[in-house]
């Protein structure tokens, strides 16, 4: 994906503690002393470019979120592994996956590079992208859970509806407020419970509704010139399918779909990455019409891994294939936004 660069104005290092155990939490260093309160975060800038092909970022085991360590249960083909990594929190540091029994050494030392327990403080473009991205998070999980309540899975739709309210919104909230953005948590909750409950209740599909409208109510509060701007886009979209990418990592082995869960998670991810992608396609064509056609072609082969939000038999195609076409959308993106910062700078 368009990774973003951050630029730590603090050279210190930061336990930091995820934000479902901040409340008489035992610290790494003094495992019986309760947390009183948290300690400072490694503060960033974002650059103007944000391309970061210089290095990866790394995923800060104490606060992602599930999609994101996903990333490391595609890589080490570990069921379950983000769980178990969300389960043993807090680390102190990278290491502790294994003195914690998560992962093996042989194991860690491959995901090492990816691996930081500190958490950034985003400012700028780069906070901006990161909120839009986890909003598009809840709008994939939503897309395909309105699938399944139509195809009258409500027991599949179910996961789908709690990930935003379970996982993603806690992760938004500060900047939820930051925007003046009217709470909506309890809209998810009720939609949730109601599916739990009544699934085939006539409020479903209003309730439905009104989480749909919740986060484009969210969304909306970026303005419209950001929203519309490929550049920005396209960073929000790669973000999407670097989820989506690691998701279906998860999803799949043998050839076969062995989480469906993580195979709609995926599907909910591209098909709303492609979304955006329509409403910025005719300028990022006008832009660089090599890129668009690269872009638009990759997708076109993408949208084809998930035939249905029921998962077939067997796996359209491998997660490799999958990898390389998330990559070309990546790398032509990247020359989209490269020529409209040089543009920009003239």
């Amino acid at each position: 994906m368009i990774k973003l660069r951050y630029i730590c104005l603090t050279a210190a290092a930061a336990v930091i503690v995820s934000l479902s155990s901040c409340s008489g939490t035992p610290t790494a260093e003094n495992p019986s002393a309760p947390v009183t309160s948290s300690p400072p975060a490694t503060e960033a800038v974002s650059n103007s470019n944000h391309s970061g092909h210089g290095g990866k970022e790394k995923i800060n085991i104490n606060t992602a979120i599930l999609s994101e360590l996903d990333k490391f249960e595609a890589k080490l083909g570990v069921p379950a592994l983000s769980n178990k990594i969300q389960a043993s929190r807090p680390y102190g540091s990278p290491e502790d996956l294994v003195t914690k029994k998560v992962i093996t050494q042989e194991q860690f030392d491959q995901i090492k590079d990816q691996v930081g327990v500190q958490e950034v403080v985003l400012t700028g473009e780069a906070k901006d992208v990161d909120y839009m991205s986890k909003l598009g998070l809840m709008k994939g999980h939503l897309l395909v859970a309105k699938e399944l309540l139509d195809q009258n899975q409500p027991k599949q739709a179910e996961p789908h509806i709690g990930h935003p309210v379970e996982e993603i919104y806690v992760d938004v909230e500060d900047q939820l407020n930051e925007r003046k953005v009217k709470e909506f948590k309890t809209t998810l909750v009720s939609l949730q419970d109601l599916v739990k409950s009544s699934p085939k209740d006539s409020k479903v599909k209003t309730n439905f509704t009104s989480s749909v409208q919740a986060v484009d109510g969210a969304i909306a509060a970026l303005p419209e010139a950001q929203r519309s701007k490929p550049g920005f886009v396209l960073q929000v979209i790669n973000e999407l399918l670097d989820s989506a990418n690691s998701e279906y990592g998860a999803a799949i082995a043998d050839g076969k779909v062995a989480a469906p869960i993580e195979y709609q998670d995926s599907r909910g991810f591209v098909f709303y990455a492609n979304e955006l992608y329509k409403g910025i396609s005719s300028q990022v064509a006008q832009a660089d019409p090599e890129a668009h056609k690269a872009i638009d072609t990759s997708f076109a082969e993408l949208i084809k891994v998930w035939p249905a939000a029921i998962p077939p038999a067997k796996a359209v195609k491998t997660p490799n294939d999958v990898t390389k076409l998330v990559k070309t959308i990546e790398e032509n993106s990247q020359k989209v936004v490269d020529k409209s910062n040089t543009q920009a700078q003239r």
